[in-house]
């Protein structure tokens, strides 16, 4: 046995030999050294100061060049060895160009593009890779998209706030983009199609996590609303000590109760079971700490979400956990609100009756944050299977969103139908919609997926008929309704679009307490 104690934030944690242990160390750097993002084949962002940083003995003066200007950059280590300058990036989008920096030692940075920086983050849906989505041995054979540059982070956790990652640039290819998340590529593919510009696509993702893993300590604690989540993780962690500690004793008697029945020549009894830890992974900030602290302050154009999933029966809490995950990195990086575009979950047969249904509308609620949009999947989705494969159309409508909203290309419809208002109309409710377009459509027949209620709050089915830009909703078994409702269930699949073929997203037009208002 070689087990050993560790530190998680104030708390002691007994872990096996075979766990590895993220150690923030001092170090005291000899030679100039770079974080993983700024490396070969890298793309920095075009139209903005870019930030370039590392480590090198304190007070060492380093000094940046890049061969597409005579000037160069000049700065000094600190006295912790860290430094950083804002350098400006080549005027036109292209190259390929080089990068030097010279301390005591000299880095040469080959390869590099300048055009477009997008995050790409969230959980499994994100990570979703292009191998294993639709049409998948196709899209790869065409991979071969040079000015396409792709860096993934590879998965990890800590404690505290991690100042480097592991990964590396790598060029657009069959063989590199297999692995690398499809919606990312896709959205990517897009963007580099119509603007003609090179694009980096830098993936951080990781499958079953929740929102609170990649959102800041600092965020969560200083909110009460927040506070459950850290205390029931905390929680589990002593469980688990105390549990470790158990199986102590049980293993050492385990041991002396087995070495006396070898001896006799008798049956050995079973040995205890060695308790496992909680996930690392889903625990509150650590993916904050090792997957997005050492990306900051890379600049970049924006960034593009996945994820709802895991907080589905806390939809009321992400309601207010998604907001102050996005200004978290707002924040942090330090870029002003950069665009942030995220996809509203499919549906699926999954969570509490409805809690699909209100996580939905806390994404859509999400859209009030400045700068968000958000792709609608209510089409594409497999309602048995929480993994639909149709990823082309997830990353085309992101890149709708970015395209519109972010590189202010006209005449692009960017969003499907979405619930403004309603008015009672006696025995019926009119409903108003933004995004129209060109208007409102039912695909293959009546509208579906409608319900309506009195003030009994007794939803029954309705029908439902689209009126011009309205849609107006009505049941014979409500003489005065007061709330209508749409898709309002964790599987539906509705046929509601605008005649630019994106879909309407679930909602409701009343406020009444949902099955997940309590959960924290």
């Amino acid at each position: 046995m070689s087990d050993k104690r560790i530190g998680f934030g104030e708390r002691t944690v007994f872990v096996g030999s075979l766990v590895l242990v993220l150690v923030c160390a001092a170090v005291s750097f000899a030679d100039v050294k770079l974080p993983a993002v700024i490396s070969d084949n890298m793309v920095i962002q075009r139209g903005m100061k870019v930030p370039i940083w590392g480590w090198a003995q304190p007070g060492e003066e380093v000094s940046i060049s890049g061969n597409w200007q005579s000037l160069g950059w000049h700065t000094a280590a600190d006295k912790d060895g860290k430094w950083m300058v804002k350098i400006d990036p080549p005027r036109k989008a292209g190259g390929p160009f080089e990068m030097t920096i010279n301390g005591k030692n000299t880095i040469t940075i080959k390869n590099i593009l300048a055009g477009e920086v997008w995050i790409a983050s969230g959980q499994s849906n994100m990570e979703w890779s292009v191998a294993r989505s639709a049409n998948a041995e196709q899209e790869i054979a065409s991979a071969n998209y040079p000015n396409i540059r792709l860096f993934k982070v590879e998965k990890t956790f800590a404690d505290t706030p991690q100042e480097n990652c592991r990964g590396g640039w790598s060029v657009c290819t069959p063989k590199t983009v297999a692995g690398f998340s499809a919606v990312a590529y896709f959205f990517g593919r897009q963007l580099h199609r119509e603007l003609e510009v090179p694009v980096g696509l830098i993936q951080t993702s990781w499958g079953g996590t929740p929102a609170e893993a990649w959102t800041r300590h600092e965020v969560l604690a200083a909110d009460a609303e927040f506070k459950p989540i850290i205390e029931r993780f905390e929680q589990a962690w002593s469980n688990y000590l105390q549990k470790m500690d158990d199986y102590s004793q049980e293993l050492a008697n385990w041991l002396s109760v087995a070495k006396q029945a070898r001896e006799r020549g008798g049956a050995t009894p079973e040995e205890p079971e060695k308790p496992r830890p909680p996930r690392r992974s889903k625990a509150p900030s650590q993916l904050y700490n090792a997957m997005i602290a050492p990306l900051i302050p890379y600049g970049i154009r924006g960034a593009i979400w996945y994820q709802g999933e895991s907080n589905v029966n806390r939809a009321y809490q992400y309601r207010k956990l998604f907001p102050a995950m996005i200004k978290n990195w707002r924040t942090d990086w330090g870029q002003g609100d950069f665009p942030f575009y995220y996809v509203q979950i499919a549906p699926c047969k999954h969570g509490k009756k409805f809690a699909g249904a209100e996580l939905r509308e806390a994404q859509l609620m999400t859209l009030s944050v400045p700068n968000t949009g958000m792709a609608v999947t209510m089409d594409i989705g497999k309602v048995d299977d929480i993994h639909p494969k149709n990823k082309q159309d997830v990353g085309r409508r992101l890149a709708l969103w970015a395209l519109a909203k972010t590189y202010r290309r006209e005449g692009i419809a960017y969003s499907g139908p979405v619930y403004r208002s309603m008015r009672a109309e006696g025995n019926r409710i009119r409903l108003f919609f933004d995004y129209v377009g060109e208007g409102l459509v039912a695909r293959g027949g009546p509208l579906t997926d409608f319900t309506i209620a009195g003030a009994d709050r007794n939803f029954v089915e309705a029908r439902a008929e689209i009126d011009g830009d309205t849609i107006v909703v009505v049941s014979d078994k409500v003489k005065k309704p007061v709330a209508v409702r749409f898709a309002w269930s964790n599987a539906a699949v509705p046929n509601l679009f605008n005649r630019e073929r994106l879909p309407a997203s679930s909602f409701r037009t009343d406020a009444w307490p949902g099955v997940t208002a309590n959960e924290r």
